[in-house]
């Protein structure tokens, strides 16, 4: 079975910015199941997503990212 791999940090930043994958999806217009399985890596938005996303938390898209330097 491979190890399933982090790419974003979506549910990370909606604890630090206390928001809840509910609000997150409201603003969006989506699912929270689909918020959800993004939470969980299942599944990955677009890039016109990640840059709503960060938008909406007032963040830097790059904190959205798992980093790929050590």
């Amino acid at each position: 079975m491979r190890e399933k791999i982090n790419y974003n940090r979506i549910k990370a930043v909606l604890a630090e910015k206390s928001v809840s994958s509910k609000e997150l999806a409201k603003h969006l217009s989506k699912t929270e199941s689909t918020v959800s399985r993004w939470c969980t890596n299942d599944v990955q938005p677009s890039v016109e997503v990640f840059y709503q996303i960060a938008k909406f938390l007032e963040v830097d898209i790059r904190e959205l990212f798992v980093s790929t330097k050590d």
